[in-house]
């Protein structure tokens, strides 16, 4: 079985993490301001969101602060991409960024502290208040 999946770049992997389920970790050293990921999204509104709380997926989908977003209708957003997948930290090592374009909306992840090889990439979920109260955060 394989222990590591890895980006298309090699630049970072997911593994297991004991008491979280996956995790994305570092395969290269990251400086603070270094682009880890981008990756694009799709936006959906309330009545979806109502749906898709409903599902496993609610726990995979992004909130975003829509001030200076393009569409203030958008409930949340399905990232295409390891971004996903990074866990919450109260003490966070890289940030998601946003970007709306011709294209869609965008999702970035940024270093915000130096990250080592094999150090876990986490950033802060906004909304955690919405996760069911059966799902424990570890740090």
């Amino acid at each position: 079985m394989v222990n590591k999946i890895f980006d298309r770049n090699n630049t970072i992997y997911v593994k297991r993490v004991p008491g979280k389920g996956r995790g994305v970790f570092a395969n290269i050293p990251f400086k603070v301001g270094d682009l880890i990921e981008r990756a694009p999204t799709w936006g959906f509104d309330d009545s979806t969101a109502k749906l898709i709380d409903r599902t496993g997926l609610q726990e995979y989908y992004f909130v975003r602060d829509v001030s200076g977003a393009r569409n203030d209708n958008v409930a949340g957003y399905v990232v295409f991409g390891f971004i996903t997948i990074v866990n919450h930290s109260s003490q966070p090592n890289a940030q998601t960024m946003w970007t709306d374009q011709d294209s869609g909306a965008w999702a970035a992840i940024f270093a915000i502290k130096d990250i080592s090889v094999d150090d876990e990439i986490t950033h802060r979920y906004l909304n955690i208040s919405a996760y069911p109260k059966s799902i424990k955060f570890i740090e």
